[in-house]
């Protein structure tokens, strides 16, 4: 039975000294997970499947927890168990069918007492049955941003937490967190009047992928590192997510936002503040939050001459998109941080969609060795890369001599590839490791108040220009590298491309 083998008993003492150097609450009894919007995408092929697997690995148990989906669709429990199956192929019939039992449906509108009300006595019911005199709330907010007001309001007055009993309720919101400053901090204002900051989880799910999780521990838990990463040694850094594809139907969706409000301000964002920050005091979430909103405070306003915007050639074809349309489909911005460890070294942010390759990777590339005897300066320099996805892993390029007689020099690397070193280890998707941050209480993974602030402040004043047309996007051919005049910039910053070297993710074979 899922939930009871000695693995969970083992990561679940881990986790117990793990929460006791954090000061997180260790915490028992019923446990409700409402998702809101059950029967959209996000909760069918995200939401609902992070969840079985959290409930495969004995994470979450039968007899503590229930799910509960919310939608307006008119759908009984089984209508919503099946379109849920529907994404969880090739799970264990055993476990499956026992996860789908723990899910009830409640069919409401997301403005009305009436759906809430109902959905409130559902999640009593369940809780009186339980013994523990425990009640806990989490509810997943699998919907658009326009109506978060709205449904918190709702949860608000229908659906906390009872006052008699021990627990906690908290609340997932999924970005979009805003259009720019002025709206993100409306936002954070209505919610901020219904909820606690601790209450409120913010997610960005680059936060829980594995390799991004790992960049504090590469950091600063390696000698290596610590006296390299700062201007003295590290010329450029580039934060790259490419896409192969461009957007598939959704081009109208995407329209209201471009790639630096869908990807660069949030997700690359979080990652340059986990390659940038500084050393926190210690592991305890507000401190590690302090130290990204530090970094975001010190970073110089984005220059026009340091940004390439593009859209690629048939995007105006979606009939959703119109014709006049200038939001970037890609875009690199120079972003520049003014402090002691990296004044003037450029973070060099990119993303685009319809490219020639899909991956997302962390590129710090070092300065040329001074004093060059061996005069392979050309062939490349030093570089240390993080590849988030696909294929994760990290390598660091070096020259080295090149087997013979002759004293000739090549680019190599030493590698490791999470494919190979952890063969038979499942990375986890970053939203089972969020939804089950969230459930312990753990904030680190989430985005704060004042960082979603100081994020907004950044980009902003680039975002009305874009929008006010002062800034144009260049087009550019499906199934390339994006705009040549990216690669300018880049190289005009200080980036140096390696010619005559691939990186191949090696195989067993």
């Amino acid at each position: 039975m899922a939930g009871t083998d000695s693995s969970a008993s083992s990561r679940q003492s881990s986790f117990n000294s793990l929460a006791k150097d954090l000061e997180l609450p260790l915490e028992q009894g019923c446990l409700s997970i409402i998702v809101l919007g059950a029967s959209g995408d996000l909760a069918k092929k995200k939401t609902f499947p992070a969840l079985y697997h959290l409930f495969e690995q004995g994470f979450i148990q039968a007899g503590e927890v229930h799910i509960f989906g919310y939608a307006r669709s008119n759908l009984s429990d089984e209508g919503l168990r099946e379109r849920i199956r529907g994404y969880l192929k090739g799970a264990s019939e055993e476990h499956l069918t026992e996860f789908l039992q723990l899910i009830k449906y409640v069919s409401g509108s997301y403005d009305s007492g009436e759906g809430f009300d109902k959905l409130n006595k559902e999640i009593s019911e369940v809780e009186m049955s339980n013994k523990s005199g425990s009640s806990r709330r989490l509810f997943y907010l699998a919907l658009p941003p326009s109506v978060y007001p709205s449904v918190c309001k709702m949860i608000r007055t229908y659906c906390m937490n009872p006052t008699s009993r021990a627990g906690w309720t908290r609340v997932i919101v999924e970005k979009p967190f805003g259009k720019d400053l002025d709206s993100a901090e409306e936002l954070s204002s209505q919610l901020g009047e219904l909820f606690e900051e601790d209450q409120l989880y913010r997610i960005d799910h680059y936060l829980g992928k594995e390799l991004v999780q790992n960049l504090l521990v590469l950091r600063f838990a390696n000698r290596l590192f610590l006296p390299l990463w700062n201007r003295d040694n590290v010329d450029n850094i580039q934060i790259v997510f490419r896409e192969d594809f461009g957007t598939d139907g959704r081009g109208g969706y995407f329209d209201q936002y471009g790639i630096i409000r869908d990807i660069i301000q949030n997700h690359l964002l979080q990652v340059f503040c986990l390659v940038a920050m500084e050393k926190p005091v210690s592991l305890k979430p507000e401190h590690i939050r302090d130290e990204k909103v530090k970094v975001l405070q010190s970073v110089n306003p984005i220059k026009d001459e340091e940004v390439v915007l593009g859209q690629y050639q048939g995007y105006k074809d979606d009939p959703t998109v119109p014709d006049d349309s200038n939001t970037p489909t890609f875009a690199s911005i120079v972003l520049r941080v003014h402090n002691e460890r990296w004044e003037g070294v450029p973070f060099i942010l990119k993303a685009g969609k319809a490219l020639n390759s899909r991956k997302a990777e962390i590129r710090v590339q070092f300065k040329d060795v001074p004093g060059d005897i061996f005069r392979c300066k050309k062939q490349g320099r030093n570089e240390f890369v993080i590849r988030l996805q696909p294929s994760e892993a990290m390598y660091m390029k070096l020259t080295v001599k090149k087997p013979g007689l002759e004293m000739a020099t090549e680019q190599s690397e030493l590698d490791l590839s999470y494919g190979m070193r952890y063969q038979n280890v499942t990375i986890p998707e970053a939203y089972e490791r969020l939804i089950l941050d969230t459930i312990r209480g753990d904030q680190q993974h989430f985005v704060r108040r004042d960082e979603l602030k100081a994020a907004w402040q950044i980009f902003t004043p680039l975002l009305h220009d874009i929008d006010a047309g002062k800034l144009k996007s260049v087009s550019y051919q499906p199934g390339s590298r994006g705009p040549k005049e990216a690669d300018e910039l880049s190289e005009k910053v200080g980036y140096m491309q390696t010619h005559g070297y691939i990186w191949i993710p090696p195989t067993l074979a």
